[in-house]
């Protein structure tokens, strides 16, 4: 049996593996090679995992060799695995992502050496292309009666420039994805593979990018001491719920969606303790599933929960055995640290939630600022800086 290489259009497309590819060789096995396989440039277009399939079961095949241009081979290549694969719609996204970047990758190539070409015959140097070259741009042209054999050829086109619905829509996918798909394979194209054996969809590569993103951009805790400390924790939760986005069977968990979470062991060993003054008071907000764990984090950072104020968000909220329309801010001191002003607020506030996810209100940092005015104050996993306040997390220099 000949031997082949891969040709590297044919990458376009994610080889089989798993069950799907096993169900393939059975059939060969059971039927043999009912299609050719396609050869351009002497390696496989084509049929790479019917080439495998049969290797794997010793059966012979015949092939055919395509005659035509690289931009045509993407397109041929594109036309008989879009259909034929069964994928999803960050697999199809990522396919098309693949399909554009070749052509333009080829159409510039194309066009440099077009350039050479013309520039050497400029400078009397003649017309360098191959005449193997020519003679396949030639057979591209319809030649009408008139034609003269020694008119120059002119090189293929590339194909006039798809919007990104057009392509979504040829792809079977979302024209949201594409963009992503476009931008993971250029700017992150060590996830590519993930994606396209299906093992991550690009919702989750793209989060998982964006963790990285702002882990590296997490400063160091800071070295000061603090009367007044304001948290609300990038909370993980262990459950499973997720939400479909756009119909198409992606989804994601919400908080993880928006920013790194972190386990209850993690925040339990911040050095907030070392941060705090001996006299000082925490506001750490956290949710109904996660209330009873917070309390192990309190202890941890040396304070002892004494009050809490209830943020009635008024909007729906999605949960498990009601809808959850509220979140809830701890008042926890360490030492001595009863409020400077003795003005009491309603432990309830009714305020609505924006859509922008977990930004708490600013009413409760007032509130704070009316009863503890004295001593100086940080706010932990800050997405922005406030006046007055020192503020410690990834997102606080980026807002």
């Amino acid at each position: 049996m000949a031997e082949y290489e891969f040709h590297q259009i044919a990458a376009i497309f994610p080889m089989m593996e798993g069950n799907e590819f096993t169900g393939l060789v059975a059939d060969v096995s059971a039927h043999g090679i009912r299609e050719p396989i396609w050869l351009y440039e002497g390696k496989i277009l084509d049929g790479r995992n019917r080439y495998r399939a049969a290797k794997k079961v010793g059966v012979s095949f015949d092939t055919k060799t395509f005659e035509g241009t690289d931009i045509e081979a993407i397109e041929r290549v594109w036309s008989l695995n879009r259909t034929r694969r069964h994928m999803t719609p960050s697999q199809a996204a990522m396919a098309d992502a693949r399909r554009n970047k070749m052509v333009d990758a080829y159409a510039a190539v194309k066009e440099a050496a077009k350039k050479r070409q013309d520039k050497g015959r400029k400078q009397g140097g003649g017309d360098h292309r191959s005449q193997e070259y020519k003679n396949r741009l030639v057979e591209q042209i319809p030649q009408s009666d008139d034609s003269r054999e020694d008119e120059e050829p002119k090189p293929p086109a590339k194909p006039a420039p798809k919007t990104r619905d057009t392509r979504a829509k040829a792809a079977g996918t979302n024209a949201k994805y594409i963009d992503v798909a476009d931008k993971i394979l250029s700017d992150h194209p060590e996830m590519a593979a993930d994606i396209e054996s299906g093992k991550k969809t690009l919702s989750q590569a793209q989060r998982e990018i964006r963790r990285k993103e702002l882990a590296t951009k997490t400063p160091p805790p800071p070295s000061g001491k603090y009367r007044v400390i304001y948290a609300d924790p990038p909370w993980k939760y262990n459950d499973a719920m997720a939400i479909s986005r756009d119909g198409l069977g992606e989804s994601y968990g919400p908080a993880v969606a928006h920013y790194p979470p972190m386990t209850i062991s993690e925040l339990c060993v911040l050095p907030v303790r070392d941060l705090s003054e001996e006299n000082s008071v925490l506001f750490l907000w956290t949710t109904s599933p996660l209330l009873e764990d917070t309390f192990q984090i309190v202890r941890a950072w040396g304070f002892k929960y004494k009050s809490s104020f209830i943020w009635d968000k008024v909007k729906h909220n999605m949960g498990h055995y009601n809808s959850v329309r509220h979140e809830l801010l701890l008042i926890c001191t360490k030492g001595s640290c009863t409020p400077d002003v003795k003005k009491l607020f309603d432990s309830v506030q009714s305020i609505e939630r924006t859509d922008k996810h977990s930004q708490k209100p600013a009413k409760f940092r007032e509130i704070i600022d009316t009863i503890y005015p004295n001593g100086p104050r940080i706010e932990l996993f800050a997405r922005e800086r406030t006046s007055g306040w020192d503020a410690w997390g990834n997102e606080a220099d980026a807002a």
